[in-house]
């Protein structure tokens, strides 16, 4: 089964070609509706994840315009369609997959439109997608299936639109447990950069800068860890945001110019955004009896994070030395940790195929009537 992907959520323009291998004859065919497990047990292979990005277009703005996006995406998704499908004959595609939703809506307007061309012209169906799904799905594109169940799961997705955490009860079993009440922790990040005079995206270049700190080393800088000792499941990041611009504000010229206090700030910011990702993910884990914790989204590629995420579920026993901020968390947790490779974090079409390839039930031959959700919920 071959499976075309589009994503057009945002600023970059996705189109990825997944092949599915080693499915059993009697489940082979995409108009049956597998098990799970069957699903779960495929293998993917990706031939093709192409992106365009539109990054150096939109920094000079320090966020993405989305009319100026759209017009991107309608130039550039011909270009980017060919150079994904260059290796392969476009008529034995089975399947399209393309994000209908949660993003910006002209821009995935040029997706959806793009899709129903191919379908006509190709009698191809549509599977509509949603980007949020295709986040926690990017952890099945390599994932080796073992014996134990995944589920049920924590889901943590995010990014510079959304910061969530779903339990998952099984494919396609959702339940929302709490999200931002403001900025998610991409926009903070990008919002940060741009009071200390760094370049957008915010999150790759205070993710560098906090790095040349040595680690875990304190910083003479302590901010807010906006959230984390309410026992709801939401987030907020806007007054972590406020809290940089005050203390910005309050330093001297030279002092807000110099490399140290950036890099003090950077780490500082980014280790209270994790602070607060990690404790309210694994009350959530803790709470619900979990047998998996997954990370999807753009931030999920943070080192840092993936790295103290690592940490805390590899340890049997929480140090009695460590800060009471996480003496409630699960200890001898044997937790399975799905995140992926970095490449399959930040938007790529790669995700949304394997999320059509989960939901090709859903196909449609009435392709004409699909539409775009900015807000579409999982």
């Amino acid at each position: 089964m071959k499976i075309l992907g589009i994503d057009t959520s945002c600023d970059d323009t996705c189109v990825a070609l997944l092949e599915i291998r080693n499915l059993t004859t009697a489940h082979s065919q995409w108009a049956g509706s597998p098990s799970p497990k069957f699903r779960a047990a495929a293998k993917f292979d990706i031939k093709s994840n192409v992106v365009s990005s539109q990054v150096k277009l939109h920094a000079k703005y320090g966020g993405v315009y989305p009319f100026l996006a759209k017009r991107e995406h309608q130039k550039n998704l011909p270009a980017v369609f060919k150079k994904a499908t260059k290796e392969i004959d476009v008529f034995k595609i089975d399947l399209v997959g393309v994000t209908i939703g949660p993003g910006l809506e002209p821009c995935l307007w040029q997706g959806v439109n793009f899709a129903k061309e191919l379908a006509k012209k190709f009698t191809l169906q549509i599977i509509p997608v949603n980007h949020v799904e295709a986040h926690i799905y990017a952890n099945f594109l390599n994932y080796v299936p073992r014996q134990r169940n995944l589920f049920p799961a924590i889901c943590l997705v995010v990014s510079g639109g959304h910061t969530q955490l779903i339990l998952m009860k099984n494919h396609g079993q959702y339940k929302i447990l709490g999200e931002t009440r403001d900025d998610a922790a991409g926009e903070c990040f990008d919002k940060a950069a741009r009071i200390l005079g760094l370049s957008y995206p915010g999150g790759p270049i205070i993710s560098k800068l906090a790095k040349k700190i040595n680690n875990g080393s304190p910083t003479s800088i302590i901010l807010p860890r906006p959230m984390i000792y309410q026992k709801n499941y939401d987030f907020s990041f806007s007054g972590l945001k406020t809290a940089v611009l005050y203390d910005f504000r309050s330093r001297s010229s030279k002092i807000r110019k110099s490399k140290e206090y950036i890099r003090s700030m950077c780490a500082e910011i980014q280790q209270a955004t994790i602070d607060v990702l990690i404790k309210k993910t694994l009350k959530a884990a803790k709470d619900f009896k979990v047998k998996s914790i997954i990370l999807g989204g753009g931030v999920a590629a943070n080192d840092e994070l993936r790295k103290q995420f690592s940490r805390k579920l590899k340890s049997k026993k929480i140090p009695s030395s460590s800060p009471s901020l996480w003496s409630s968390v699960i200890e001898n947790c044997k937790l399975n940790f799905l995140v992926p490779p970095k490449n399959l974090c930040t938007d790529n079409a790669a995700m949304v195929a394997v999320t059509a390839y989960f939901r090709r039930e859903e196909a449609t031959k009435n392709w004409q009537k699909i539409k775009v959700n900015a807000n579409l919920k999982i």
